[in-house]
Order: structure tokens, then C-alpha cells, then sequence
């Protein structure tokens, strides 16, 4: 009884491993913070490419008045050794970003993370996400909601052969705003940019919310885009600030 117990446990395992080997890659997102004044607003994606198994780090920085990349911004590190560390990839992205993240005491301002409902949540509403715009009880204020819906887009030619079924972008509103009811377009995709690969479709993930001293409050939308991968869909992230 033994010897089958240790037979068809290792036959688990290979078939664990079997099945990780042939999975696509949702990087982890993590989170840096805000300007003092709320004007910029940066996080890093990192984990382990399918197919190549590299590993990487992306470290973004978005104006938030013109939701727009910094200037020499996404910093994208990837190091092209299955056998490389992921600790290694991710310092030489923080390295590479060092100036901006102390130009811009990122790291002194991490805002509230107010919302997170990453893939692997089960029967989570991936089109719809509420949250509290304050991490202190009794909170002040009501609830905020986004609402995410996609929205047909014309495929680049790569696409067209990956994704039958058409392309996608996405739009995302605003639909509750201090306890009542709204209806804001805060992000409306009018094409597909290349750095999405081909997406499969979005998923309203998260939000972020940072009240600076001398300002508006500003709110982050995540939104975790499934793109067609090698091995199977990958997710990669986006940020979206707004002002409610």
C-alpha cells in the first residue's frame, strides 16, 4: 500500500509539472506608489516567460493628468537564461529605475490598495469591482464601482489569424462615485497598441486610491489583460488613473 501511495503520488507530481511546463504566464503585479502630489503613479509586473522561460521585470511610470508613460518609460529587463534568478531580473529593473522612483518618492507614497481580485479568485466578477476610497474605520464617504466591457477593434495584421473572432479593446466606467450611482468613461480604447500582443479579453482587477496633501484624491484602475501566449493565455497589466 505504501509503494502505491509513493507510485501514484510521484505520478501527480509529473503530471503537475507537465501541466506548469505547458501553462501560459499571468505576471504578479506589484505595486510601488505615488508622487507626493499624486501626478505620477508607478508599479512593476515581473515573473517567467512561456515558452522561453526567461525571466523578467517591467517597471512602468504614467503621468496621471495624461494617463501616458513617462518619458524612457516602461522599463522592460528580461535576461535570456532559463536558469537566471527572478530576484536577479527584478534588481537590475529596480536599478535601472532607481532615478525615477527617487525623483518621484514613489516608494514613499504607496496610496491604499483598495481593491485586488486577481486571476485565480473563483467566481469572482471579472467585469465589475467595488471598493472604499479610505483604509480607516469608520470609513468616510460610500463605495466606489468600475464596470469594464469590451468593445470591438480592428486586428493588426499578426492578429488576424490568432484571433478569429476579432479583435478587442476595452472600455472601462465609472458607475458609482461616493455611494451614488454614476456613469463616467474614464478609458476608452480607440485601437489596440502592440505592446498587448493579441488579447483574448480584460479583466477589471483591482484599484488604488492616494489623497495628497495639497490635491485631488486620485484613483488607479488595474485591468489584467489576457493576450494569446505560446504555451497559453498570458496576463500582463495596465493602469488606468482617473480623478472621480
Amino acid at each position: 500500500m505504501t509503494i502505491f501511495r509513493k507510485a501514484a503520488g510521484a505520478l501527480a507530481a509529473c503530471l503537475l509539472a507537465a501541466t506548469a511546463a505547458t501553462a501560459g504566464d499571468f505576471s504578479t503585479f506589484q505595486s510601488l506608489g505615488f508622487s507626493p502630489d499624486g501626478k505620477v503613479y508607478a508599479f512593476e509586473e515581473f515573473g517567467v516567460q512561456d515558452g522561453s522561460g526567461f525571466p523578467y521585470s517591467n517597471v512602468y511610470f504614467i503621468d496621471t493628468a495624461k494617463d501616458a508613460y513617462l518619458s524612457g518609460t516602461p522599463i522592460r529587463v528580461r535576461i535570456d537564461d532559463e536558469a537566471a534568478d527572478i530576484a536577479t531580473v527584478r534588481a537590475q529593473s529596480r536599478d535601472k529605475a532607481k532615478a525615477l522612483i527617487e525623483t518621484h518618492k514613489v516608494l514613499s507614497n504607496p496610496g491604499v490598495l483598495a481593491a485586488f481580485n486577481p486571476m485565480g479568485e473563483v467566481g469572482a466578477d471579472r467585469n465589475r469591482i467595488e471598493y472604499l476610497q479610505y483604509a480607516v474605520e469608520p470609513t468616510p464617504g460610500g463605495s466606489f464601482a468600475l464596470a469594464l466591457e469590451d468593445i470591438p477593434l480592428a486586428l493588426s495584421d499578426k492578429c488576424r489569424d490568432i484571433t478569429p473572432d476579432g479583435g478587442k479593446g476595452f472600455r472601462l466606467k465609472l458607475v458609482k462615485r461616493d455611494g451614488e450611482t454614476a456613469d463616467t468613461v474614464v478609458h476608452k480604447d480607440t485601437r489596440i497598441p502592440d505592446s498587448r500582443a493579441c488579447p483574448l479579453s480584460y479583466q477589471v482587477s483591482g484599484a488604488l486610491t492616494f489623497n495628497p496633501l495639497d490635491g485631488d484624491p486620485v484613483h488607479v484602475a488595474l485591468v489584467l489583460v489576457r493576450s494569446f501566449g505560446f504555451e497559453g493565455a498570458d496576463g500582463r497589466w495596465i493602469a488606468v488613473p482617473f480623478r472621480p
